[in-house]
């Protein structure tokens, strides 16, 4: 057909917007349409005998049909044919007349028109084309020798070919070009830039169709060279096989197949699945292969893990509560709560109910170091006749440490949890998560979202291990996990978990400690006989006294090997010592200065120092809390490592104390506000706030470089306050702890057993609480605390001033 026939250009036409690839003049195509608006443009050139225009989607833009998503050249043709297909969509046959240049759109109903005008090429034909065609058409024989897909019936049609328009426009529709790259070709009206243009995207293609034979070249040559190495192997195989030298790989294959077998019944189908997989890959690699290495490990590990074999013994509170009274003096409480958790499940068992809630329950020992809570975790053990496995979470940040390392990593490993059941060689050990309110989070995970599979009970029987790519039941494990400060623990952990607190020794109680478990385990540990050292009551509790700082008893253990070190020198060096006595008089021998950890209370009462009593990591404290005033406009500084909270703390207690004396609830000595000596002169009589508008206070709470937070110290600060402005010495035998409200109410505190006993060691004689805690926790100080401890119960910082200040 001729564009003469139809209507003179510029014109409305019906518009096309195929995705692919950019249609050239005097091409016959058949183009599959499911676009509605592409489908309703080529019914209205069919039903009114119009050309239509078909141009090309951009890059990334397929699909929409707006004016920007697609390019602004196309074919302009006929629709020669179309056909409706099944799924709606239709096919026409399509024959391109000319190139056009759309230069506005029109949405018409449910089709898109486009106004458009032809793109001319000049057909003048130069020298400098001529020559160009030339250089064109030697180029294409070559990429037609190189690239064995070259339609070669398109080779002959450029060679009888002259006009330059036609050949560009043949070529261009057969490279290998972006869509960009086509648009550019198709667009440019000067034929000689075209050309250039074409002959650079051939010599392109040439390069790189020589850049990919070479490499063809190197790897055909490296396989020849791997079956002629692959067949040389096979022979020495079959040699071997007629000597009579059996393969070792072969041999570790078998073996392998054959422990499979027996632990079948017991893996999960997963779990078999993937080592039956990797057992037949490696049977298939060469031994020298570096993956064969890799896989030879995870096989071996994986068939150590012992699937099946289980700690038999029943559980027997019995045993249990033996085995704990053996092992740790004093305790009650802790004893009495683990017994009470194991008669559950000893009654679960004896019933024969599924134990389904209680698997995977986590007994938290919480308390400071030294007190005895990874050995509870070895009693239980020892009662359960269970395997122990010790997993320390201390300053642990990487979540594959637990999880496990993806085997496509250098030095891949299974994680510590599937580790521990391998060296536990049992899939029932008691697992001890030793300082979990320690592991911390960064860019290599978060640990704690491990811990929660696999110490929830939904989960735990799933957990999955990165390197084993399958799961391991841990459902059957007894968790006890270890704890120095339970605020450290995320909420979501701390809801799986069981608390069992196990607070500080008082004196008393490490002497037996020290008496019937620490000596005698010391003495065997050195070789000693009890026949050969002395050690005395009274040097005992002076080494108990002065020479450890703890709340546990780990500190007292390292100072009798100290002592025992010594001695066993002495013996060996004179032969005819029999036995070495340490008392009071020789303890410097054997051990360095004293250590006074708590002080002992001040003789005399004092102004402006307070006993405050505090909890810390290692148990309870004594801390002196002192105040001076200084002249100034009542400013209230603050010194001694203190934290946000303590802060806040203080400046209530500054802005109560001014209260007190507004209201005439602290007596002030008028005598005592400093004066002008105009106001002298004038014989001005000041109000009591005079007091604290007149002076700076500074606080201080030693030891400065020791940080300090919370709000329990609120009173005991109130009290340094009120001393310092009031001038009224601070009991020194009173120590007090109680947070502060602004309305002078005594709130609750926590640790008051590790304070009193505190505040027992440094002879206090007067211990302030608050009410709750005196009507909730008083049961649980020790007997000899509150025999030698007068325990006050206050409700409000006037209570506090009444009994504390002189």
């Amino acid at each position: 057909m001729q564009l003469d026939n139809y209507d003179k250009f510029p014109a409305v036409l019906p518009l096309i917007v195929e995705d692919d690839i950019f249609l050239y003049p005097f091409m016959i195509a058949p183009i599959f349409i499911g676009d509605e608006a592409n489908i309703n443009s080529a019914t209205r050139a069919i039903e009114q005998n119009q050309l239509v225009m078909v141009t090309v989607t951009k890059p990334s833009h397929e699909g929409l049909r707006t004016p920007e998503d697609f390019y602004d050249v196309g074919v302009i043709g006929t629709i020669m044919r179309k056909v409706a297909l099944p799924d709606g969509k239709i096919k026409i046959l399509f024959q391109g007349l000319t190139k056009g240049k759309i230069t506005n759109t029109v949405v018409d109903g449910k089709s898109i028109s486009a106004i458009v005008e032809e793109l001319h090429t000049d057909p003048f034909v130069t020298e400098a084309i001529t020559a160009l065609l030339e250089v064109l058409k030697e180029n294409i024989q070559k990429l037609a020798k190189l690239n064995t897909k070259f339609p070669m019936d398109l080779v002959k049609t450029i060679d009888e070919n002259s006009d330059p328009i036609r050949i560009v426009d043949l070529i261009s529709s057969v490279l290998k070009l972006t869509k960009n790259e086509a648009y550019k070709l198709f667009k440019e009206t000067n034929i000689e830039t075209r050309l250039l243009q074409v002959i650079e995207h051939i010599k392109l293609e040439i390069e790189n169709i020589k850049i990919q034979k070479e490499i063809n070249q190197k790897v055909n040559s490296k396989i020849e060279k791997n079956h002629k190495e692959y067949f040389l192997k096979e022979q020495i195989k079959a040699l071997q096989k007629e000597l009579g030298t059996e393969n070792v790989k072969d041999k570790d294959v078998k073996n392998y197949k054959k422990k499979l077998k027996v632990l079948k019944p017991f893996m999960g189908k997963d779990a078999y699945k993937e080592t039956k997989k990797q057992i037949d890959k490696i049977s298939r690699l060469h031994p020298d292969s570096p993956d064969a290495s890799l896989l030879q490990t995870y096989i071996e590990q994986v068939l150590e893990i012992p699937f099946g074999q289980y700690a038999d013994d029943k559980i027997s509170i019995e045993n249990v509560e033996t085995q704990l009274n053996k092992d740790h003096y004093s305790l009650k409480e802790a004893k009495q709560r683990i017994v009470e958790f194991f008669a559950v499940k000893e009654l679960l068992e004896l019933r024969k109910i599924e134990d389904s809630k209680a698997k995977g329950t986590v007994l938290c020992f919480v308390g400071p170091p030294g007190v005895g809570k990874t050995s509870l975790a070895n009693s239980i053990s020892e009662a359960l006749k269970r395997p122990l496995v010790r997993i320390a979470l201390g300053g642990l940040e990487d979540v594959n440490e637990l999880r496990g390392h993806r085997r496509t990593y250098v030095g891949a490993m299974p994680g510590r949890l599937v580790t521990g059941l391998i060296n536990a060689k049992k899939m029932n050990p008691v697992i001890v998560l030793d300082e979990i309110d320690k592991i911390g989070s960064t860019h290599k995970g978060d640990p704690t979202a491990v811990m929660l599979e696999v110490l929830d009970p939904e989960q735990n029987h799933e957990f999955r291990d990165l390197y084993l790519n399958f799961s391991i039941d841990l459902s059957q494990c007894i968790f006890v996990a270890t704890a120095n400060d339970i605020r450290n623990i995320p909420a979501p952990l701390r809801d799986r978990m069981e608390f069992i607190t196990v607070s500080s020794y008082t004196p008393s109680e490490k002497f037996h400690i020290a008496q019937d478990y620490l000596i005698p385990q010391e003495l065997a540990k050195h070789g000693l006989k009890k026949s050969e050292i002395s050690l005395g009551k009274s040097t005992l509790e002076l080494i108990i006294s002065n020479y450890t700082r703890e709340a546990g008893v780990r500190n007292l253990r390292r100072v009798f090997s100290k002592i025992f070190r010594k001695v066993v020198r002495k013996l060996l060096a004179d032969k005819s010592l029999k036995k070495v006595t340490i008392n009071t008089k020789n303890i410097k021998e054997f051990l360095d200065q004293p250590i006074f950890d708590i002080d002992v209370c001040d003789k005399l009462p004092q102004i402006g120092i307070t006993n405050g009593l505090a909890w810390t990591s290692v148990g309870g404290d004594v801390l002196k809390i002192e105040a001076i005033k200084l002249k100034g406009k009542g400013m209230l500084s603050l010194t001694g490592s203190m934290g946000e909270v303590m802060k806040e703390s203080a400046k209530i207690s500054h802005s109560v104390v001014k209260v007190l004396i507004d209201n005439g609830k602290i007596k002030i000595d008028s005598s005592k506000i400093p004066l002008s000596y105009k106001e002298k002169e004038d014989g001005f009589k000041p109000d009591i706030s005079e007091i604290y508008q007149r002076y700076d206070i500074h606080l201080h709470i030693p030891e400065g470089a020791t940080p300090k937070d919370g709000p329990s110290a609120g009173i005991t600060m109130a009290t340094t306050i009120a001393s310092i402005l009031s001038d009224k010495a601070v009991k020194n035998d009173v120590a007090m702890t109680g947070e502060l409200t602004l309305s002078g109410k005594v709130l609750p505190i926590g640790g008051l057993k590790e304070k009193l006993i505190a505040a027992h060691k440094a002879k206090i004689k007067k211990a302030l609480i608050p009410r709750k805690n005196y009507e909730r926790d008083l049961e649980e100080i020790p007997d000899e605390v509150k025999k030698d401890l007068v325990i006050v119960a206050v409700d409000t910082i006037e209570d506090v001033l009444k009994e504390a200040l002189v």
